[in-house]
């Protein structure tokens, strides 16, 4: 277990207060407690880190009053460094035990591998590492767009300190992200799509490309209202999150997916039991690329395809300006009969 992340919990537990020194500076210890603004090292008084075992908690165990997150002294490194994967956590929290790196060890009791940067198994350990949107500035952003989904949407999940990289510069800095899980048909996530956000969470962050994906994506989608194993007779798909998330909002009842770009909607792959699939028109060449790849694999599967076409730039826009009545509106004439009933407002 030497080097697993509940013995390097524990052991920097046995330094809590060092550890606070080091990682939470702008903090301060207040009887058996370090005070401070939040994991990120922020000034403030709402992060209470405790510094010794006793009967109340272990050291090392920390808690937000004000936002109620809680964690150890490993999401105090990985937050206050900007840290993602959790083989850069390990590594940092070894550097400041002075522990050596771990060594092979028998199969039988090797420990988790380290995920490669960018593969599924990473896109797995952030989502794990990222809270529920409710409450948050995830949420804040999408209401901002008009888009309202279900608490239930288990694709969609906030990092408050998210790594981001300027590719030009090198630079590194922490921010806010919107984490979208890639997954395919079983629920198993493949990759993520990060949106990167403004501290206020009004819009996206100012950075030279605030939404980036990784992991696997090609024939995957971020499903929205998808049951695993449920028969899926009926579902829409479409390139962009935010234009998908839009017509969920108006079709609550209709599974979604957002493939991530043109080439990945041109692969994705279908429900075995669909029998109607409605694609989302993008305007660009590239998209229409990957609508006509899309349309000629279901046909070939003897799945019935529509086209849904916005009445502005996107059905985001649509959302946004002709707010949802007048939206569902706009679809009902594209849909067919059956499924505007099923799916669309009555009234």
């Amino acid at each position: 277990m030497s080097g697993s992340a509940a013995e390097l919990a524990h052991r920097l537990g046995d330094h809590a207060e060092a550890v606070c020194r080091e990682y939470l500076s702008n903090g301060r210890r207040v009887g058996n407690y370090w005070i401070v603004g939040d994991v990120r090292n922020t000034a403030g008084r709402s992060m209470h880190v405790r510094l010794k075992t006793n009967a109340k908690g272990l050291a090392g165990k920390w808690v937000d009053e004000a936002t109620l997150e809680f964690g150890d002294l490993l999401d105090v490194i990985r937050e206050s460094c900007g840290l993602a994967e959790f083989r850069d956590v390990a590594d940092e929290a070894r550097r400041f035990l002075a522990m050596p790196r771990p060594q092979a060890q028998d199969p039988g009791t090797q420990r988790q591998p380290a995920a490669a940067h960018g593969s599924p198994e990473a896109a797995r350990r952030l989502f794990a590492m990222s809270q529920p949107i409710a409450g948050t500035l995830a949420e804040r952003y999408l209401a901002g767009r008009g888009i309202i989904l279900a608490a239930r949407e288990r694709a969609l999940r906030f990092h408050p300190g998210c790594y981001y990289r300027d590719l030009v510069t090198g630079e590194m800095q922490a921010l806010p992200a919107l984490i979208a899980a890639v997954a395919n048909l079983e629920g198993r996530i493949s990759g993520l799509q990060r949106t990167w956000l403004a501290p206020d969470g009004t819009g996206k962050a100012r950075v030279a490309d605030p939404r980036r994906s990784l992991g696997h994506l090609l024939g995957n989608g971020i499903w929205l209202g998808l049951d695993p194993g449920a028969p899926v007779p009926v579902i829409a798909a479409g390139e962009g999150f935010e234009t998908m998330a839009s017509l969920r909002t108006v079709m609550p009842a209709l599974p979604v997916a957002a493939a991530t770009s043109a080439n990945h909607l041109a692969g994705l792959t279908f429900p075995p039991d669909c029998r109607r699939l409605y694609i989302a028109a993008d305007a660009d060449a590239a998209g229409r690329h990957g609508i006509e790849r899309l349309s000629q694999r279901a046909g070939e599967a003897g799945i019935a395809t529509f086209v849904l076409r916005p009445r502005l730039g996107d059905f985001n826009d649509d959302l946004r300006h002709l707010g949802p009545a007048r939206l569902a509106a706009w679809l009902a004439d594209q849909l067919a009969p059956d499924d505007a009933r099923h799916f669309l407002p009555s009234g």
